[in-house]
């Protein structure tokens, strides 16, 4: 299950992170709708918390 969470999860989760802020900027940089970048970039502190957890449960399950 560590592996899978290391190799797999913790990937997923990072990448999720990584394209939401990319669409955020993206978004900003062409002069979108300021509503949707706000949007943006809430789904993206949302994606940030899930992927600590999945890096923190990863962790802990490697310890074990």
């Amino acid at each position: 299950m560590a592996d899978f969470m290391s190799h797999v999860g913790v990937p997923i989760a990072i990448g999720a992170v990584a394209v939401v802020l990319l669409l955020g900027l993206i978004n900003m940089m062409r002069g979108g709708s300021p509503n949707k970048s706000q949007q943006l970039m809430r789904l993206r502190v949302l994606l940030q918390f899930v992927a600590i957890v999945v890096i923190m449960f990863t962790l802990w399950i490697m310890a074990r």
